[in-house]
């Protein structure tokens, strides 16, 4: 999808919910998500079979389809994900021809290693999400 084409709400975004790193943006993503454009879909259930690819390519990276039908995976996915819930999305940066392989390279290296990060820097990179998806459980923020 590209930048000129509006997104069709709801995203359905399918991510790994056995990553502590992914549970943490999710839940932040969703505790922010008042306008309900956002549904989440644990694919790390060994039989999942329901998704725009296929359960390894869905373990591989974050993918989002929005109402239209349209498919987003990594960076676009995630940019997507964090315009639904008003999120800066860094796309003006992570446009820019230098920085936009490099940010699909990092990603792809964070992704691929995920499981293997130890808690405090799970907690480091996630130290926003952790704690939003702490203190706004269940749509309700207790800040």
């Amino acid at each position: 999808m590209s930048r000129s084409t509006a997104i069709a709400y709801p995203l359905t975004v399918y991510y790994d919910a056995t990553c502590r790193l992914c549970s943490a943006e999710m839940g932040a993503m969703k505790a922010r998500d008042a306008a309900a454009r956002l549904v989440l879909v644990d694919c790390s259930p060994p039989d999942f079979d329901a998704g725009p690819a296929q359960r390894e390519a869905l373990m591989t990276a974050i993918h989002v389809v929005d109402a239209a039908g349209r498919v987003q995976v990594g960076v676009p996915a995630i940019r997507a994900c964090r315009e639904a819930v008003g999120l800066p999305n860094g796309g003006a940066l992570l446009d820019l021809p230098l920085v936009a392989p490099l940010a699909d390279r990092a990603y792809a290296a964070l992704a691929r290693n995920r499981q293997r990060l130890p808690g405090w820097l799970v907690t480091l990179l996630a130290g926003p999400a952790a704690k939003a998806s702490r203190t706004c459980a269940d749509g309700q923020c207790r800040l």
